[in-house]
């Protein structure tokens, strides 16, 4: 879908570059980025340097930047080009495990709008400086996330987990994962990396069976379906303002 965006507007003068934040690095995004055959950049961020600069605290999230290099819009929720939802349905498999059931209907719950959102960048892309959805930087910095003591304290320990998981002490680094959590309690995207990390049997459908009920050995207060639910779906995501 971001390929189909990018063969859209490159034309324009526009270019799209996607990031992967992963810490598995290469290994975690490799498969994503062939499947998708890129034309556009396709970079691999993975020690979450992006959401550490930028505030990027869930994806998929956009940052808009102009030709001079000026950010015309913080880090904010960017859902995928509208799609096929009935087609899309169809390709769902028939027999899934109960607790993939449930994460599907949390998901079916998120809210987006992305006809806005797309339809907001067009105009961007067409008008630049002059588009109403291009904000004054006084805007982009009100938007942009504080930066408090307890969040740069919790990007160090992040930091630091990804540093340790990719030197092979995982034990460790759950350690700072969890402090990360607890640090910077708003980041989905710190809290879906260390889940995506542990293990929990074979299958396509392994990782997302499984979470704390019935499986003592996992290391984590929260999962996704349990944070979710306990959230709302219909706050998984920052409404997004023009």
């Amino acid at each position: 879908m971001w390929q189909a965006l990018r063969e859209e507007f490159h034309p324009q003068g526009f270019e799209l570059v996607s990031v992967g934040l992963d810490t598995l690095g290469a290994e975690g995004c490799r498969a994503f980025i062939e499947a998708a055959n890129p034309t556009h950049p396709s970079l691999i961020d993975q020690h979450h340097v992006m959401a550490d600069l930028f505030g990027v605290i869930n994806i998929p999230s956009s940052i808009w930047i102009n030709e001079d290099g000026i950010i015309v819009r913080p880090a904010e929720p960017a859902p995928p080009p509208p799609v096929d939802v009935a087609a899309s349905a169809r390709q769902i498999p028939d027999e899934l495990p109960q607790r993939m059931l449930d994460i599907m209907t949390e998901a079916a719950k998120i809210q987006s709008d992305p006809e806005s959102y797309h339809a907001a960048l067009r105009d961007w892309v067409k008008k630049g400086e002059d588009s109403e959805f291009a904000l004054e930087p006084e805007t982009v910095i009100a938007r942009s996330r504080h930066r408090d003591h307890d969040n740069a304290l919790g990007h160090a320990h992040f930091g630091l987990a990804s540093y340790l998981e990719a030197e092979g002490d995982h034990t460790l680094a759950i350690k700072h994962f969890r402090e990360a959590h607890r640090l910077v309690p708003d980041s989905w995207t710190f809290r879906r990396q260390a889940w995506s990390l542990e293990k929990n049997g074979d299958g396509p459908f392994a990782r997302f069976t499984q979470g704390p009920s019935g499986n003592k050995d996992w290391p984590y207060e929260g999962d996704w379906l349990a944070d979710i639910q306990r959230t709302g779906a219909e706050n998984y995501y920052d409404s997004w303002e023009s």
